[in-house]
């Protein structure tokens, strides 16, 4: 088990290597991520860069454009949650990089307004070095924020993710493990629930609200949604929000075996830990799933099989989850569908000149 003190540091390192690596710039990067990085380190994110090798690569695609676009970018995290899952250890974080748009960027035209590009990341270290990053940025809110909007109207709401209510959402203080690991215990034991329900029944929403996942949510829950879904309050709204029409759209039948390929590591997930009240998972990818309903995203269905990039933060409250924070990378996944939004925006913003 990870000691509280290592997991201490390295929450404080990450946050203070990853803070210089913004307020650098981007001629400053390389420099900063070879302090950062294991030269041979790999990074994971959403599309459009997908896997990226080696710490000259991680500067040269990913960040250096991305500060060269925002100039006078910054780092505000509202999460950062560390632990150990399968003896490697992790630092989690969530927030937005925020500055303006002076550049283009991923063929995008430059704003020069204020833009919150929204992240969640988790970063796996080996004796003080970054070897694996996950990264997960919401590019389709980059999008909604610059007006112009790809998809149907989303059924929850759009706008800025806040931090947890209780604004303790960067734990730089030592926890109690046997919190922790209740916390985690709480999650894992809701996403097992998931699975109580046979979507082949055609319950529909009345037997989404009454599956077991009920024990674990708290009558006040946010969860809190990537851009194209949105953020929805209570269990009602949640299955109204997300989960009926995510489910009518890739039903479960549970009395099939899952799919091949779900992950390296625990089944779906790379990544599992809890830190004080708070826990997060995550999958490359999570979800291994048949497209065969319609009416999510406003689509109809393709019957493909399609995989889906996830991640999830959590709090707990009262022995029971208060909030949920999922950034999921939905542009890969409308890729796969045959939907390219970087293309539509792109083709958009040309013909408006």
């Amino acid at each position: 088990m990870l000691n509280e003190a290592t997991k201490l540091a390295s929450k404080d390192w990450v946050r203070s290597i990853m803070g210089r690596v913004v307020r650098g710039g981007a001629a400053a990067a390389p420099e900063l991520l070879a302090q950062a990085y294991h030269p041979d380190a790999e990074w994971r994110g959403s599309h459009p860069w997908n896997e990226v090798q080696g710490v000259a690569a991680i500067a040269q695609v990913f960040w250096q454009p991305l500060l060269h676009a925002f100039p006078d970018m910054e780092r505000r995290e509202q999460l950062l949650i560390g632990g150990q899952y399968q003896g490697r250890d992790y630092v989690g974080a969530m927030g937005h990089l925020c500055g303006r748009f002076k550049q283009d960027w991923l063929g995008l035209p430059a704003t020069g307004q204020l833009l919150y590009l929204r992240y969640g990341e988790f970063h796996q270290l080996v004796d003080g070095r970054i070897v694996q990053s996950t990264v997960l940025l919401d590019v389709l809110d980059a999008v909604r924020q610059m007006g112009f909007w790809p998809l149907p109207p989303s059924p929850g709401f759009e706008g800025m993710w806040p931090g947890p209510l209780a604004g303790d959402g960067l734990v730089l203080t030592a926890q109690d493990p046997a919190q922790s690991a209740a916390s985690l215990a709480l999650t894992l034991a809701m996403q097992g629930s998931l699975g109580a329900y046979d979507d082949t029944l055609n319950l529909g929403r009345e037997g989404l609200l009454a599956m077991p996942q009920r024990d674990f949510w708290h009558p006040h829950m946010m969860w809190f949604g990537p851009s194209g879904i949105g953020t929805s309050r209570g269990l009602d709204g949640f299955v109204d929000v997300h989960q009926l029409p995510f489910r009518t759209a890739f039903p479960r039948d549970p009395k099939l075996p899952q799919p091949a390929g779900m992950g390296q590591h625990g089944g779906s997930h790379y990544v599992r830990i809890g830190d004080g009240r708070f826990s997060a998972t995550g999958g490359w990818p999570s979800r291994h799933m048949m497209h065969q309903g319609g009416g999510w995203l406003g689509l109809p269905p393709t019957g493909r099989a399609i995989t889906m990039r996830v991640m999830d933060f959590y709090s707990a409250e009262q022995g029971l989850i208060r909030e949920n924070w999922v950034p999921i990378d939905l542009i890969n996944v409308l890729l796969q569908l045959d939907i390219d939004v970087l293309a539509r925006a792109r083709s958009h913003f040309a013909r408006r000149g």
